[in-house]
């Protein structure tokens, strides 16, 4: 029999090592599911930084002026949990031990909310990356907002653990040139490059020079030979810190599955446990117990769970100099609390305009600007951008400035053609914290590049605002590319999305306030073409429960209800007029939000759309999907099962059916008059 290893004669930070690789390969062992390649292969970087440079405090994890860690190749979440364990987070080992399983803390990859110390959701790979940009941004710009002269209120890094997949993607091609753009020098990432995949050699999909691309975008880049050398890390990552106008990515060679006799450097050590008898053999090649499942040395977890004392000596030590920042400028502090209580300050909805009935017509897109501003001016620390189109989406803070380098204190933020990243971007700018309903803008039809983030923001319940204009075949001549049909059914099909889509001036201001006040992500969409304007009276309230009677049929209980949304409401107006002539008795009911419908009383929603009325047709721009749920099986759905076209937008709603007309004819054949 083979006597057990010595790990006394390990040394310590070998030992510590081993601690995380092995912690992580006996959970996904024991999961029968998971990654143990990455962290057998990671360990050695990931250690260094987290024992040596990162600044956290296990006992509170959402210290202000912590440094971020995200761990962007979110397959290998074992290695994050062993590391939250190990320096003292709460995270227990029974939490360790239910890698994967259901209700745990530690499910397969990263969550927010989860388990404390997860900054961010990832998994998809390149969003990790394109958040941890984000979060720079927000360091950049909170630092340049209220840091003062000796008083280096906000300072610190963020870091990012990548893979070769997450640099694949486009999304993170587009966050690294913006950043390198930007100068973020406060961002590092850690390149873990261990030339495999999942399914096979890199080398069959990816050979380009990481270093060169990343020094064409502005990055500062670096190597590590040997990521077992945790003395080159350190060297690098003092050499990352030292340049603060660049961002930096260090390449760290590793060996996937580090260990492994038989898989190491393949991609079956990739997404799948190594087996009980290829982990007995990775444990013996590393000089490790092999029948101690779960070890923690009592040495390793020592030196681990320095960092809970470090960790409050650094909150104590930012503490003491807060206090006297904020009793030299109080006006700051005071900024400082409500930004990072994520509250919004009294005041903040006090210049909503309102706008009386008849006012001239306007496009929605236009009064969301004017909308934003209001809200702007009173929130400091709220700011957002668009994809090189704010002279379409009015979506730029006036006198808000903008942000770069030379000016980090700017509010409007250029992503330039960038979608897939300004997405994700935003949610690195809301999960940092201190910023308050940070958003984007764009064209609806481009809300397609951006699904990935909008759906993480959602299951993360962070709460940036998408806003999407040109929201409909309004767009006209631009043409079908241009023109969203489905993208509205496939928002709104999104757990936890709040969208809206109001019918005119009044009603985009109170979906604004709606979006500030809501907790979660938020998609506001907005029109090209001008609409009219209607009376303010009620719709405050209407909008904030999602649907509302905007007009009551005249004479008695109405025939028949005309449901919808957006630039479509002003139709349902006029044929409720021209219905009325013929004795047909409708009441309109404006929907702007079927979600925040949802979320009313049963009284309300009956009150609304009263059960007895079976009589019931719903026009809207957009895919007829999802609407069934409200006209019911007696009612109709005037909506679009094609693609627009390219014409005056007028001609196009004519050609395709969406007229005061053709809901008067379609009324008129359900009631049967």
């Amino acid at each position: 029999m083979t006597s057990a290893p010595s790990l006394d004669k390990v040394s310590l930070d070998q030992l510590s090592i081993n601690t995380i690789r092995f912690l992580a390969v006996d959970a996904v062992q024991k999961a029968d599911s998971g990654h143990p390649g990455l962290p057998l292969g990671a360990a050695p970087m990931a250690y260094t930084l987290w024992t040596r440079y990162l600044r956290h405090n296990p006992r509170n994890p959402n210290w202000a002026n912590r440094d971020r860690f995200v761990l962007s190749a979110g397959h290998g979440s074992m290695l994050l949990y062993a590391l939250l364990h190990l320096t003292g987070y709460d995270l227990s080992l029974d939490d360790i031990k239910n890698f994967r399983q259901w209700g745990s803390k530690t499910p397969g990859h990263p969550e927010r909310g989860e388990a404390p110390g997860v900054e961010t959701t990832t998994g998809p790979l390149g969003q990790g990356f394109a958040n941890g940009v984000g979060m720079a941004i927000a360091e950049a710009f909170l630092a340049a907002t209220f840091n003062r002269p000796n008083y280096a209120i906000v300072d610190h890094y963020t870091y990012v653990l990548a893979s070769d997949g997450d640099l694949m993607e486009g999304v993170a091609s587009e966050a690294a040139s913006l950043a390198g753009h930007l100068r973020l020098g406060k961002l590092i990432v850690l390149y873990d490059d261990n030339k495999v995949t999942l399914s096979a050699p890199a080398e069959q999909s990816f050979t380009e020079n990481v270093p060169q691309r990343f020094a064409a975008y502005g990055w500062q880049t670096l190597s590590v030979s040997d990521g077992n050398n945790i003395d080159e890390v350190a060297k690098a990552l003092e050499q990352a810190r030292a340049d603060t106008r660049h961002p930096t990515i260090i390449s760290v060679r590793t060996i996937l599955g580090y260990g492994s006799p038989h898989k190491a450097g393949t991609p079956e050590a990739h997404g799948a446990p190594l087996g009980a008898d290829e982990v007995r053999l990775t444990k013996e090649a590393l000089g490790w117990p092999t029948d101690q499942p779960f070890l923690i040395p009592g040495a390793a977890l020592e030196h681990f769970r320095a960092a809970v004392e470090k960790g409050k000596k650094l909150e104590a030590e930012w503490n003491a100099l807060y206090q006297k920042w904020a009793a030299q400028y109080p006006d700051l502090a005071k900024m400082w609390e409500e930004a990072m209580s994520g509250k919004l300050p009294d005041g903040w909805d006090a210049d909503l305009p309102s706008f009386p009935a008849g006012s001239k017509a306007v496009a929605t897109r236009d009064t969301n600007g004017v909308a934003l501003n209001a809200i702007a001016k009173h929130i400091p620390t709220m700011i957002g951008g668009d994809a090189d189109l704010v002279s379409s989406t009015k979506t730029a803070i006036k006198d808000g400035g903008d942000f770069g380098p030379g000016n980090y204190g700017g509010r409007n933020l250029h992503f330039g053609v960038r979608e897939h990243a300004m997405g994700s971007i935003i949610n690195g700018l809301a999960v940092h914290g201190g910023i308050i309903k940070p958003y984007t803008a764009t064209f609806m039809t481009f809300s397609d590049y951006m699904r990935p983030p909008i759906r993480l923001a959602a299951l993360m319940g962070i709460s940036p605002v998408f806003i999407f204009t040109h929201d409909s075949i309004g767009v006209g001549e631009d043409g079908p590319t241009h023109e969203p049909i489905e993208h509205l059914a496939s928002l709104r099909a999104i757990p936890r999305m709040t969208v809206l889509r109001p019918a005119d001036a009044n009603e985009t201001v109170a979906a604004w306030k709606v979006a500030m006040e809501v907790d979660g992500p938020v998609v506001l969409a907005f029109t090209r073409q001008k609409l009219p304007v209607f009376s303010p009276d009620g719709v405050m309230e209407g909008v904030a429960r999602g649907a509302y009677i905007k007009a009551e049929a005249e004479g008695g209980k109405p025939d028949m209800l005309l449901l919808s949304t957006g630039s479509e409401v002003s139709l349902i107006m006029s044929a409720r007029e021209e219905l009325a002539k013929v004795g047909i008795r409708a009441r309109v009911v404006s929907m702007p939000s079927w979600e925040l419908f949802e979320r009313q009383e049963p009284g309300y929603q009956s009150y609304v759309l009263p059960p007895d009325i079976k009589l019931r047709l719903a026009i809207e721009a957009a895919s007829p999907m999802g609407w069934h749920k409200w006209v019911g099986d007696s009612g109709r759905i005037i909506a679009l099962n094609r693609f627009g076209a390219s014409a005056p937008y007028e001609r196009i709603y004519k050609e395709l059916g969406l007229t005061v007309e053709a809901v008067v004819k379609a009324a008129r054949e359900m009631v049967g008059k």
